[in-house]
């Protein structure tokens, strides 16, 4: 990485934090960034190297701003807290936050009943409900994080068309009963709406390389903290049936219709103002499980390369078999997206680091043994909506995965720094929302809706 790049990835780091402030508007960001810029001029003028320049100035708009001197403690392990100074105060609660995102949770989960004022239910009309429950939950994440960044207008149309786009397409295509391209819609729009959110966390900046790793990052700690609400979630479900039931009372409807539903959509909401709020626990726990995990799976692709060998290929396999090969490929390109946002670009190269190239190169052998057998049921039974968006993402997936796979084999081996293995990571996010989008919007109309 040249001078310059590891420059402007610095300050986008510190962008990407001030830009995570609810105090502070992206307009406000911009200023400040502004003063960052030019004291780092200034003392580049002076003939200092770029480091030495950011750190300084960095300290010198900490003086300007207390929002540098919370950058700095939250980075205690960085060089600039040594400029700026520790403290030991800890941040005042999020108040103003918490009450945000409860009103939007409350929304949400307000909003996965609406269906059935209409007399629209999982029973009743589940296709509807099946391809809308994307549209349902995460346009109230999207607005939580426009309200909480102050989001620009520019910012707001970016989000908003999208939503609007996806919810015309979903109920106005004439989806047959039961049909395989109704099926793949409901599956990727999740996708689309979930990067879409992703312009709005970031402020707008979805260009920036910075804030789309800061995303990514966000993506896998909210993950975490949603699974824990989940499993506290079910705990209480199940112990609220039994504890009524002992006393002859039946609240499985309760239970099962609201209950459920309502407290999912609602701690979709919840978690991400958990992973804002948390993050010096949250950091803590999820680099552990991408450690505990990543070795689970390269032991489980090894072992699917070695049954592959020993039965043959996966050309005769069944769909469903397929599928399951898919969802760990898809499992695997997440561990491995969320450890590389997690990890420090400026530590050494480590056992972990060698260990994801053997799960890479594991990855990509049993993504091509799954395309040949994809291709080789093309071939034999003709193309259909499902077979060709399975083709699609495992394309995807190898493409992704052979990039990431040049570019940290070459940082293990000492020929690269880290950067280029996070700007592969970055550049490559969009192409995952192209053809989420194209199932969702192409493949239905080209199949007939059927």
């Amino acid at each position: 990485m040249d001078a310059e790049t590891d420059l402007e990835t610095r300050i986008g780091q510190w962008r990407g934090y001030l830009s995570r402030r609810a105090v502070l508007r992206s307009d406000d960001v911009e200023e400040l960034e502004g003063h960052l810029r030019d004291q780092i001029d200034g003392l580049r003028t002076r003939g200092l190297s770029d480091d030495e320049a950011f750190l300084i100035a960095v300290g010198r708009v900490g003086r300007i701003d207390e929002l540098s001197r919370e950058y700095a403690r939250e980075h205690s392990d960085r060089l600039w807290k040594q400029l700026i100074g520790p403290e030991q105060a800890a941040a005042p609660a999020d108040r103003a936050g918490f009450v945000l995102a409860l009103a939007f949770a409350v929304l949400a989960a307000a909003s996965v009943k609406v269906p059935n004022l209409f007399g629209v239910g999982f029973q009743t009309g589940g296709d509807v409900v099946l391809r809308n429950v994307g549209l349902l939950v995460l346009p109230f994440l999207a607005v939580y994080f426009l309200v909480r960044r102050r989001a620009t207008v520019g910012t707001v149309i970016a989000v908003v068309v999208p939503i609007l786009v996806a919810a015309v397409v979903v109920n106005v295509f004439p989806f047959a009963s039961n049909g395989a391209t109704e099926l793949l819609a409901a599956l990727h729009l999740p996708v689309v709406l979930w990067l879409v959110v992703g312009i709005a966390y970031s402020g707008g900046r979805w260009r920036d390389h910075a804030a789309r790793m800061d995303f990514l990052r966000f993506t896998g700690e909210w993950f975490v903290y949603f699974v824990l609400i989940a499993l506290g979630g079910g705990l209480l479900a199940g112990i609220t049936t039994g504890a009524f039931a002992a006393i002859g009372l039946s609240v499985q409807g309760f239970v099962a219709e609201w209950l459920i539903p309502c407290g999912a959509a609602g701690a979709v909401v919840i978690a991400a103002w958990l992973v804002e709020v948390k993050q010096s626990v949250i950091e803590n726990i999820a680099p552990v499980l991408t450690r505990v995990f990543t070795p689970m799976f390269t032991a489980l692709l090894l072992a699917l390369i070695a049954a592959a060998a020993i039965h043959g290929s996966f050309l005769d396999s069944g769909r469903d078999l397929l599928i399951i090969f898919d969802i760990v490929l898809l499992v695997v390109a997440a561990l491995l997206l969320y450890s590389i946002s997690a990890r420090d670009p400026q530590q050494p190269v480590t056992w972990f680091d060698r260990l994801q190239v053997l799960m890479i190169a594991a990855a990509l052998v049993v993504d091509v043994l799954v395309l040949i057998a994809i291709l080789g049921r093309i071939g034999e039974y003709g193309a259909s909506a499902n077979k060709l968006a399975t083709l699609g993402v495992n394309l995807v997936l190898a493409v992704g995965l052979a990039g990431t796979g040049w570019y940290q084999l070459r940082f293990v081996v000492r020929r690269r720094p880290f950067g280029p293995v996070e700007r592969w990571q970055t550049a490559y996010v969009p192409v995952y929302l192209a053809w989420a989008a194209v199932v969702v919007i192409v493949l239905p109309p080209v199949f007939g809706f059927v």
